[in-house]
């Protein structure tokens, strides 16, 4: 009886009032949860048309054209044949002179069994793709294609082809899309993810270290603050011309290697686009760091002032440990924007049509976003295939590297 007129006092709904409160409140939670059921079908939707536009372009029917029948060089598919019975066929069906060519270029021993069948595709199969389709026409339209062929093409063979593949991950690029590949833009773009981590890591964990254990609240930290949260939303090509005046030009004697006896030519390396690439993502490091270190309870810390630490080992045994899981959730988010930035690195100068492998920090570079770019603005329809595939090959990279963090980010939490 009490209890009622206290609620009666108090001003809270009763009755017939309290049934009108709840139904109402119970309402607007099934509307707001319809809301963020619907935004999370329409993330999936998107997710799954993404996968479905690049898969369409991944896989399909192809109508290639060769300059000799590929049955009529061997009783065994070419794919089949060794090293030396593909150096036979290239002997047998290239001039004389065009043979010893590319034997003084490379000697044929020297060569792996892929570069040999690449040769013999390229200097004796000669293929020319006259026309490509999708998967969905492939699938849906395979009698028209067929007729197709046979009116338009009868000379070309119709193969259903995989544009990514094993040759597709390690040929260089080449102006021909039927044997242009990534591997040099996949070295140059892990090259580049590996020198970035190597240096924004640990400054961005240092930067957050500083700025949540031993910053004052004066007006010099918090300009420093702001502009660091502020930083973290400037748009990537900004990043891009700081990079270039910086690292390319005023530090070109660092950048291209002279100083260390590796001079490139020019301060449009790696080690420019890596670095520029880390004032990208040090600003997204150093504010989840700073949250991952805030989110360790204070009492940990007291305690381990109580037994007599200092400030540093508290933070060293202590809240760095606790502090990891977050802070690599940080790097994880911070890689996967850096893995996939285009615009930076057309403004640092990295090369759109490039065949040679990197093979240090001071060599001159392409990455896949770039190679991506490239080919897509290419009017030939079978460069969008290839570009399809080489999505495919960066979304594997960041997957694979995230999948990494995770791994060392749940080892860590299970050890703190």
């Amino acid at each position: 009886m009490t209890t009622l007129n206290e609620d009666v006092k108090s001003g809270l709904p009763q009755g017939e009032a309290s049934r009108r409160n709840i139904a109402s409140r119970r309402r607007k939670g099934a509307i707001w949860r319809t809301i963020f059921l619907s935004a999370t079908i329409f993330g999936l939707i998107a997710l799954s048309l993404l996968i479905y536009n690049v898969a369409n372009e991944v896989f399909g029917y192809v109508a290639i054209e060769y300059a000799v029948d590929p049955a009529t060089l061997s009783d065994k598919p070419l794919d089949e044949l060794n090293k030396d019975e593909l150096v036979a066929v290239l002997q047998g069906n290239m001039r004389k002179n065009a043979f010893r060519t590319l034997e003084n270029e490379k000697p044929m021993a020297n060569r792996s069994d892929s570069e040999v069948y690449d040769l013999v595709v390229e200097r004796v199969l000669k293929p020319q793709t006259l026309e490509t389709w999708t998967l969905r026409d492939s699938w849906f339209n395979k009698a028209a294609i067929d007729a197709q062929v046979a009116s338009d093409f009868p000379e070309a063979k119709l193969e259903f082809r995989s544009w990514i593949s094993t040759s597709f991950l390690t040929t260089p690029m080449s102006s021909d899309p039927l044997r242009a590949g990534v591997r040099t833009a996949l070295l140059g773009s892990l090259w580049m993810i590996a020198i970035t981590i190597l240096f924004a890591f640990p400054i961005g964990v240092g930067a957050a270290i500083y700025l949540e254990e031993y910053a004052t609240d004066n007006r010099f930290n918090r300009i420093i603050q702001t502009n660091i949260n502020n930083l973290a939303g400037v748009p990537s090509i900004i990043y891009g011309m700081l990079g270039l005046v910086i690292f390319v030009r005023t530090l070109e004697p660092i950048t291209s290697g002279r100083m260390f006896g590796a001079d490139s030519g020019n301060g449009r390396t790696i080690v420019a686009a890596s670095l520029t690439m880390m004032l990208l993502i040090l600003p997204i490091m150093i504010i989840n760091g700073q949250e991952a270190i805030r989110a360790v309870p204070l009492s940990l810390r007291q305690a381990s002032y109580g037994l007599g630490a200092t400030k540093w080992q508290t933070i060293w045994h202590h809240v760095l440990p606790n502090a990891l899981p977050g802070i690599f959730t940080g790097t994880i988010l911070a890689i996967s924007r850096a893995i996939g930035e285009t615009a930076p690195l057309i403004v640092v100068g990295a090369s759109t049509f490039i065949v040679t492998d990197p093979d240090g920090p001071f060599a001159k570079f392409t990455a896949l976003p770039i190679q991506i770019y490239n080919w897509t603005s290419r009017p030939q329809p079978e460069f969008a295939h290839i570009a399809a595939s080489a999505i495919v090959v960066l979304l594997v990279m960041l997957l694979s590297l995230n999948a990494i963090a995770v791994v060392l980010r749940n080892r860590f939490s299970k050890r703190g």
